[in-house]
């Protein structure tokens, strides 16, 4: 694995890289690492781009990643609403050799939001986020979908090891439909529906498959800057309810997640977007499916839900 995903772990250098066999695959995200590699299981070698720890509406590529990306077979994304850079650096790559796949081009996008009761006065609903909300991947259903997109891409470039492609991506689609399964029954029933969430708003499709009123604190980008008014309005809504927990977002500071639950008198507890790993996930080989069920348990605690 070490010099498989190198430079990003420690211990590889660029240098260490020596050309394999098989389809090379460069993706932008984590799920969309985590899909591909599954799907290619060991008739391809995928490559993540983002470098461990990196928010994704933040990344800007460096010319070695161009070089990267044009040197591959196959490059995964999931449309401009979440890589913005992306078309771009796609516009400028010599694509005879080079398949690209926008593996949210099936999926229906929600429209991009925070919470409409916290607007401030005289902001109209969506004013200021207006747009698609790019966390396609947080409804398993979507999940699928993308996981049959990224497959036609495999097949497009290696249609010699379709078979095993197909058979690979059937086997991670019954993974999610069970993963969809438990969340919809470890979900039904909780003490609270209200899903508060003192950052950006990353988990719309979550709590909208599995019936959560969602409050999130700013808007999809996470370098978003709540306003004073929106951070008044979020310790309302918490004490508001009653809730014991208010949710984080793992990879981001927690600073005014903890400012903001020692105002409201309530605990934390943390939920992974899996945009990407942080550098000690990445080496310990975290899974999508790990960093779900983890948000699972996680959901369960926070809504004070009953054990199935």
């Amino acid at each position: 694995m070490c010099c498989f995903v190198a430079p990003l772990v420690p211990g590889c250098s660029k240098a260490e890289v020596k050309p394999a066999d098989g389809l090379q695959v460069v993706t932008s995200l984590f799920p969309l690492y985590d899909f591909s590699r599954t799907i290619g299981g060991d008739k391809a070698r995928v490559r993540l781009l983002l470098p461990p720890g990196m928010e994704p509406h933040t990344f800007e590529p460096k010319p070695e990643d161009m070089i990267t990306i044009a040197r591959a077979g196959l490059f995964v994304y999931t449309g401009r609403q979440m890589e913005p850079w992306a078309e771009t650096v796609i516009k400028g790559i010599d694509k005879k050799n080079l398949r690209v796949v926008d593996a949210g081009k099936r999926v229906t996008y929600r429209a991009a939001a925070a919470d409409d009761d916290h607007h401030e006065p005289n902001k109209g609903k969506h004013h200021e986020h207006e747009g698609m909300d790019p966390h396609i991947w947080l409804d398993f259903a979507n999940a699928a979908i993308m996981v049959d997109t990224i497959l036609d891409g495999f097949i497009s470039a290696d249609p010699v090891n379709a078979t095993e492609y197909r058979k690979n991506a059937d086997i991670l689609k019954a993974r999610l439909a069970a993963l969809d399964t438990r969340f919809r029954e470890s979900l039904a029933s909780c003490a609270t529906r209200k899903l508060l969430h003192a950052g950006h708003y990353t988990f719309g499709y979550l709590a909208q498959r599995y019936n959560l009123d969602y409050h999130a604190l700013s808007g999809v980008s996470s370098d978003s800057e709540p306003s004073a008014f929106r951070m008044a309005a979020l310790i309302r809504e918490i004490r508001s309810s009653g809730a014991t927990y208010l949710f984080a977002e793992e990879l981001l500071s927690p600073r005014l997640a903890e400012t903001l639950a020692q105002e409201a008198g309530v605990r934390i507890v943390t939920l992974h977007g899996a945009h990407n790993l942080s550098r000690d996930e990445l080496e310990k080989g975290a899974t999508f499916f790990d960093l779900m069920e983890t948000n699972l348990e996680r959901l369960q605690k926070g809504l004070q839900c009953r054990a199935k």
